[in-house]
């Protein structure tokens, strides 16, 4: 079983994490700067190839009653530019599904303030933890018993 690859895509930064071979677990792995797209989607198809990924989560960032946000519409323009960067680099076979991201950065801060990570630390972390949380929340949803 290949790896899962979870990413909460941001206007700054974009938060990876990723699953364990038998996709139990998820792990934060970086938090990749954001420069400009070519640039973004080329550092995403570097991790998927680096961790032997076969697919590709993106948190959904719904408002609370469901709805699109402007950042809903951001991540839907990220996902086109990373299929298109995939199927130009021979990577078509990679799936890239949406996951309801709704809390995650909220449970993210909460899990670190619990942990007494420093206001300052929590900064620079908050992204790749929630993108644990977004890619925990898919496999256990996706788990079959």
């Amino acid at each position: 079983m290949k790896r899962k690859l979870a990413l909460d895509v941001g206007d700054k930064t974009i938060g990876v994490a990723v699953s364990d071979a038998l996709g139990i677990t998820a792990q934060g792995i970086t938090t990749v700067e954001r420069v400009g797209i070519k640039k973004d989607t080329g550092r995403i198809l570097e991790l998927l190839k680096e961790y032997d990924c076969d697919t590709v989560i993106l948190g959904l960032p719904l408002k609370l009653d469901g709805t699109e946000s402007p950042q809903t519409e951001k991540v839907r323009e990220f996902r086109e530019k990373l299929e298109n960067k995939l199927r130009s680099s021979g990577m078509g076979n990679i799936f890239v599904d949406y996951y309801d991201e709704r809390l995650t950065t909220v449970m993210a801060e909460k899990v670190l303030i619990d942990a007494d990570v420093s206001r300052s630390r929590r900064k620079k972390v908050i992204d790749k933890q929630a993108a644990v949380l977004i890619l925990q929340s898919y496999l256990d949803s996706n788990r079959i018993l």
